[in-house]
């Protein structure tokens, strides 16, 4: 995000923090960011919806505790969606997923290939869901979120040295899987 576009946004955070109705702007900013990344967690629409209801409630519930830290509100709302999943995950314990979209899996692998191969793709999901939580959250977020460290640090409460130090291994677990070149 730029500086004008932060800014921008924090102007609609301190309008909500004043009037909650003003949260609906918000809301309808990061939805579907936040509906997606949930989804992707737990492949289960439904479950997926809830929890989402849940990290906005959340957020609308704690707005006058936010703080504006140099990172986009979004950075402080994926926190709280992470947050959520893990709950549940804890709470039910069940085992977590990762769901791929063969789109953003190309873009990842810098592939010339108009698709992947089911075999391929299944590889890849299989490689995803036998890595630690942690790890598979730092990819998540670097890649398919589109997260700088510094928001990826924030959001699941490491440093920035850390989360790079996690990408870098992550990828490398991966690299020994596929011959592919990877996007840092």
């Amino acid at each position: 995000m730029t500086e004008e576009e932060i800014t921008a946004e924090h102007v609609i955070i301190e309008a909500a923090k004043k009037d909650a109705r003003q949260f609906s702007e918000v809301y309808d900013r990061y939805f579907d960011g936040i509906f997606e990344f949930i989804f992707r967690r737990t492949e289960d629409e439904e479950l997926a919806d809830d929890l989402c209801s849940q990290t906005f409630f959340r957020a609308l519930d704690n707005l006058k505790k936010y703080e504006y830290r140099g990172l986009p509100f979004s950075a402080w709302l994926y926190k709280i969606a992470t947050n959520e999943v893990n709950k549940h995950f804890n709470k039910t314990k069940r085992n977590r997923v990762f769901s791929l979209e063969e789109q953003r899996v190309r873009e990842l692998m810098e592939v010339e290939e108009e698709e992947f191969s089911q075999e391929q793709l299944d590889l890849l999901k299989d490689t995803l869901n036998e890595l630690p939580t942690s790890t598979v959250e730092i990819l998540e977020l670097r890649f398919f979120e589109g997260r700088s460290f510094k928001e990826i640090a924030y959001i699941l409460n490491i440093g920035e040295s850390g989360a790079k130090m996690r990408l870098y291994r992550a990828v490398e677990k991966l690299r020994k899987h596929f011959s592919i070149n990877w996007k840092e």
